[in-house]
């Protein structure tokens, strides 16, 4: 695509804000026409690769929501005083940092939500230009991730599902305009989100080629990412037995193969860090390294653990020597003499030579294998067969099966265990521990309460929707 064009794709889809004062505001002088940019399927698909675009930025999963903000609430990282997230990592939700990161997520979430709205609108409206296959693909990739980034801004800034049913949460916006929405019920917002998913699924399974094999879909909000999403809120929501079907619908598709120990551990220039074979949903981010490299795997940066801490959330004293996570992400820092170790995995050290829809320094993982396995696993009708379950990634990551004859309670540990060592970095983690209503975290000695589990909803937002009064 033409980088121009390209650009002005993001500048038409981003001037699309939530608050009425900002959106009044927005004159954007270089963008397309909406005319122009809908008169043809090559328009649609670009407009679709717009929003993919803002999902990739550093407000939102090409930092915030992936290696950055998200994993140090979850304690990540053991992060020194006055250093980037440090209040983060303190869940200081009161701070000028979480404030203002928060505020970033939230609008950019939003105006990715407003890119795809305008795709969906535009389906209806232009329907003329698309064949029957691109309009089903197109617009149930577009509801697809309008339900995926609700369901983000839920979690995060929404309380836990079952203490707050009733509760106000966010806006489900399906329009493109001026006015505020009125914020839906925890328990709504997650019927909007599951009749979204509902319909993409719908229209996916007819026209998405993954279905038949197609494996370059898994950098799209794909069918199977679909129905991996639904276990995903189906979990969040309490219900175990749609989550459970969901995942192993997934899981039975077969189409999601683990990586092999040879291709975890092998030397680091063709080392598979981030297990691409296991996506069922990841983005493709062109700049990546452009802040990752410096902002987390190189000299003075603060996104460490150390080899203590390191032993203990693989277990190296016990079953984790072996484990491929342990063997293959956890990295010295060799441009110095300091010794540090960092988490590698969306360090790729890509050397250039493969092809570029192979590339392993431009990938954030969205939805992976292992946690339809972790679902299996909790979702499970008997402990053995959640053991069961488990034992699949276990094995896979090169660490020794789990006994048959365990109880629920310490199942239900050892699930946690695999969520701390498979999403570490990788912004899933403190969700869990939401979910969960944990009152502990992994390497944070102070007791968390259901309050620092909620991030506040912005003050751009407050003023300008008095719904929330």
């Amino acid at each position: 695509m033409n980088h121009k064009k390209f650009l002005a794709i993001l500048v038409c889809l981003t001037s699309m804000l939530t608050s009425c004062k900002k959106y009044l505001d927005v004159n954007p002088k270089s963008s397309v026409s909406e005319v122009q940019l809908f008169s043809s399927e090559l328009g649609f698909q670009q407009a679709l690769d717009g929003v993919y675009a803002l999902l990739g930025s550093q407000n939102l999963f090409g930092d915030n929501l992936s290696m950055g903000f998200s994993s140090a609430l979850a304690q990540n990282y053991a992060i020194p005083t006055g250093s980037r997230f440090y209040e983060t990592s303190n869940l200081n939700f009161n701070s000028e940092e979480v404030v203002g990161i928060g505020s970033s997520i939230w609008s950019s979430s939003y105006n990715a939500i407003a890119g795809a709205n305008k795709i969906i609108q535009n389906t209806e409206k232009r329907r003329d230009v698309l064949s029957t296959t691109a309009y089903g693909r197109i617009r149930g990739e577009a509801i697809a991730l309008r339900a995926y980034m609700h369901f983000e801004v839920l979690r995060l800034f929404g309380p836990e599902y079952t203490t707050g049913l009733s509760k106000k949460a966010i806006p489900y916006r399906k329009d493109v305009n001026q006015y505020t929405s009125v914020p839906l019920t925890t328990q709504n917002t997650v019927v909007s989100i599951l009749a979204d998913l509902t319909e993409a699924e719908q229209l996916l399974a007819k026209t998405d080629p993954i279905v038949n094999g197609q494996t370059d879909r898994r950098t799209r909000m794909n069918y199977y990412a679909v129905k991996a999403l639904q276990a995903r809120v189906y979990l969040f929501a309490g219900d175990k037995d749609k989550a459970f079907a969901a995942a192993k619908l997934v899981v039975d598709a077969d189409q999601f193969p683990f990586v092999s120990v040879n291709a975890a551990t092998a030397k680091p220039e063709d080392k598979d860090r981030l297990y691409i074979t296991e996506q069922i949903f990841g983005l493709r981010v062109a700049n990546l390294r452009n802040w990752a490299d410096p902002g987390y795997f190189r000299g003075a940066s603060s996104m460490r653990l150390s080899a203590i801490d390191y032993n203990q959330l693989y277990e190296v004293s016990s079953v984790g020597s072996t484990d491929i996570r342990y063997l293959g992400r956890i990295e010295p820092d060799k441009t110095n003499d300091l010794g540090n170790l960092f988490c590698s995995k969306f360090w790729q050290t890509f050397p250039g030579t493969a092809p570029s829809d192979n590339r392993l320094d431009q990938l954030v993982p969205m939805i992976r294998l292992s946690e339809m396995y972790y679902i299996l696993a909790e979702c499970a009708a008997s402990t053995t067969d959640g053991i069961a379950y488990l034992n699949v990634v276990r094995e896979n990551r090169n660490i020794d099966p789990l006994a048959d004859n365990l109880d629920q309670n310490t199942l239900n540990d050892e699930i946690t265990k695999e969520y701390q060592k498979e999403f570490q970095a990788e912004g899933q983690l403190f969700y869990y521990y939401k979910r969960k209503k944990f009152t502990q975290m992994l390497f944070k000695s102070s007791t968390v309460s259901p309050s620092q589990y909620v991030l506040p909803i912005p003050d751009q937002e407050l003023e300008f929707n008095p719904n929330y009064n």
